[in-house]
């Protein structure tokens, strides 16, 4: 139990305190992680730390001191601030239509020019985020009664549907997806009846040849080939093909650090980025791949237990929210890359090389590290605190 601090007043804890709460537990398993992720971008640039390796180690210690910082703000402060986070976020995603940049056919990220710095944002990887902080602000001002109601469906609804909508059009399918997956399970963690899940999966159902006529060619070629990889290995399947032939030729213990011949002779695609796990599984093998899930599990295990022990509504959702969008980015990427689901543009979190994903990550990681430090803390009802 965390003590309170009689200097500071019953709503916040000395910065003692909350060195003294912190989630260190989890900052080991994210080092450990984190740590199989440089070896492996190592290993990808044939033993050389650039380009990948050296600038991931950089993300990730700016991405941990982040972590250390929002750890320590007062909880009631993130809650007051999570609509505005949304908005900013979704502010962002705006941005993105009117001066994004376009790269690999997509309109997904903004260019920043800063003097002797100069570096690509992605909003939509920060909407994951700030979702989350808006759909846990706003159940916590609603009681168990209010929550059961239709109407308490209508602004999450919005919440989800404005910024899904506008991603779909970069395109995006798989952070589209990775939004509404996150936020529909948020609101049944939150309580929401079960019947408006059923309702809302019939409806899907029933608008799948709706969405198919919207999806872009790429995008049907990819769930065509999903069904049938051979029908095109040279083409459309070459991706699932080449991963599941690395994956293969791992075996028990892999081929050994720095051997992987699908991955090292280029045969094995984007294999810094959405394609990490494959060549993790050919160098370290089984064993190798089973570790990683294994810390995976056991990071998904600590979060959830922050989440049980918070004694506020909106501390639980927030852990839970964060929870779940880290539990998203490593099943579906590991289902992608094994053939169990359509090839979509999702990176392993900590493992594969990227800037934005890294630091929302850590970002979210440090909410979790906060519900962690004031788990005994109470949050006021946000109907009653207004936006700010």
């Amino acid at each position: 139990m965390v003590a309170w601090s009689g200097r500071f007043g019953p709503d916040n804890l000395s910065l003692t305190e909350k060195l003294g709460a912190m989630s260190w537990g989890l900052i080991a398993l994210l080092l450990l992680t984190a740590g199989l992720g440089f070896a492996m971008l190592y290993s990808a640039a044939g033993g050389e730390l650039r380009p990948w390796a050296l600038a991931q180690m950089i993300r990730f210690a700016l991405g941990l001191a982040l972590l250390l910082s929002i750890a320590l703000i007062d909880i009631s402060r993130i809650h007051r601030f999570a609509y505005v986070i949304y908005a900013l976020a979704l502010v962002l995603l705006i941005a993105v239509e009117v001066k994004g940049s376009i790269g690999m056919g997509a309109q997904r990220w903004i260019e920043i020019d800063l003097p002797g710095f100069r570096f690509q944002l992605q909003p939509s990887e920060i909407m994951k985020i700030a979702l989350v902080l808006a759909i846990a602000r706003y159940f916590h001002g609603l009681n168990a009664e209010q929550t059961r109601k239709w109407t308490s469906l209508i602004v999450p609804c919005l919440l989800i549907c404005v910024p899904t909508a506008m991603v779909m059009r970069q395109p995006d399918l798989g952070t589209a997806v990775m939004i509404v997956a996150g936020g529909v399970t948020l609101m049944f963690l939150a309580g929401v009846a079960l019947r408006w899940f059923v309702g809302g999966a019939l409806l899907t159902l029933g608008s799948l040849p709706v969405a198919w006529s919207l999806l872009h060619d790429y995008q049907k070629q990819r769930v065509l080939t999903f069904w049938d990889p051979a029908s095109d290995p040279l083409g459309a399947g070459y991706h699932i093909t080449q991963s599941k032939i690395a994956l293969g030729s791992g075996g028990l213990f892999g081929k050994g650090f720095l051997e992987g011949t699908q991955s090292h002779l280029s045969f094995l695609p984007e294999k810094q980025t959405d394609f990490i796990f494959t060549m993790l599984a050919e160098e370290l093998g089984m064993v190798g791949a089973l570790l990683l899930i294994a810390l995976y599990l056991l990071i998904i295990a600590y979060g959830f237990g922050v989440a049980l022990r918070s004694s506020s509504q909106f501390g639980r959702l927030l852990a839970l929210g964060v929870v779940v969008t880290f539990s998203l980015y490593v099943f579906i990427n590991i289902a992608m890359v094994t053939g169990l689901i359509p090839v979509v543009g999702v990176p392993l979190p900590l493992i594969s090389y990227g800037g934005t994903a890294m630091i929302t990550l850590m970002v979210g990681f440090g909410l979790l590290a906060n519900v962690h430090v004031h788990r005994d803390m109470p949050v006021g009802r946000g109907s009653s605190q207004g936006p700010f």
